[in-house]
């Protein structure tokens, strides 16, 4: 069972909207899906290899309460950073959801 105390971070889960603008030109942005209280488990640097040198990445986990629908074309945004939805794990049985997040422009 997820307990509200440690619920204590509000996160807001995003999708992206592709929408035509009056000359007929399509443009993506972002549509708020929920905006939640979550628990931030884990925050941090992880270096990775890259053909073009070595670049860190923050990888953020969220625990929030069973939320149906997301996946990992949409993204969380906390605390002023967007994070990309990396892996999504289901707590319990529909009791809550582990989001895997690394934050967007990380790196060089």
């Amino acid at each position: 069972m997820m307990r509200a105390g440690k619920l204590t971070k509000t996160i807001v889960i995003q999708r992206v909207t592709t929408t035509v603008d009056e000359y007929g030109t399509p443009i993506e942005g972002w549509t708020t899906v929920a905006t939640v209280r979550a628990d931030l488990i884990q925050s941090s640097v992880e270096e990775f290899m890259r053909s073009f040198g070595i670049s860190a990445e923050t990888a953020v986990i969220f625990r929030i309460r069973y939320l149906d629908g997301v996946t990992t074309a949409d993204r969380v945004t906390h605390d002023g950073r967007s994070f990309d939805v990396k892996e999504i794990k289901e707590l319990g049985r529909r009791e809550g959801l582990e989001l895997r997040c690394v934050a967007q422009g990380a790196g060089v």
